[in-house]
């Protein structure tokens, strides 16, 4: 089975949720790590309901509008925690086209070499200080049974990413500048 149903699942462990609440949580917690665009969520909405893992109740909103809350059953709540439970093995990584083109840079002048490890620099380090933006919201670090809890331990793998991916883009820079190896620290 796909990921994407643990995720819809996952969400609607800690509460019920429409559709448009879904797509926001994939746009905004979980964009990090994991993303599936408004044109996924509904059709495996559909099937999670047809397999009995979810549920929902139509609200009417002002004298027409509809919409759909979904909740997660029992059934759903034993296939979620019997994947949380699994082990999960280490995934190969996922295509980057930025390696690939720093793989194949030995044919740039050197200029355009530093210039493509700065332009990604910049990108990592403004994504750095929006993750530790994204930290600031966490006053303490939250109990460990609160769903809060399982976020900040995701943001701080991501902080520490994004800082490791800064140094070494750095430590690239310099080695094209100079050719000569630096060691890490």
């Amino acid at each position: 089975m796909g990921t994407l149903r643990y995720a819809i699942l996952g969400l609607l462990n800690r509460k019920a949720m429409t559709g448009y609440d879904l797509s926001k949580e994939f746009q905004t917690s979980l964009a990090e790590f994991w993303h599936a665009k408004h044109s996924q969520i509904y059709p495996e909405l559909k099937a999670l309901a047809e397999d009995g893992l979810i549920t929902f109740q139509t609200e009417i909103t002002g004298t027409v509008l509809e919409k759909k809350v979904y909740s997660i059953t029992e059934a759903g709540k034993t296939e979620f925690l019997q994947w949380e439970q699994s082990k999960s093995k280490i995934k190969r990584l996922p295509k980057d086209e930025f390696k690939l083109r720093l793989f194949f840079s030995d044919s740039l002048p050197k200029q355009a070499q530093i210039q493509l490890l700065t332009d990604q620099l910049q990108q990592h380090e403004q994504w750095l200080q929006r993750l530790h933006g994204d930290l600031s919201k966490f006053d303490t670090i939250p109990p460990a049974d609160d769903a809060a809890f399982s976020d900040y331990l995701v943001l701080l793998g991501a902080i520490s990413r994004e800082k490791s991916m800064c140094d070494w883009l750095q430590t690239c820079i310099r080695l094209c500048e100079t050719k000569t190896p630096f060691t890490t620290s």
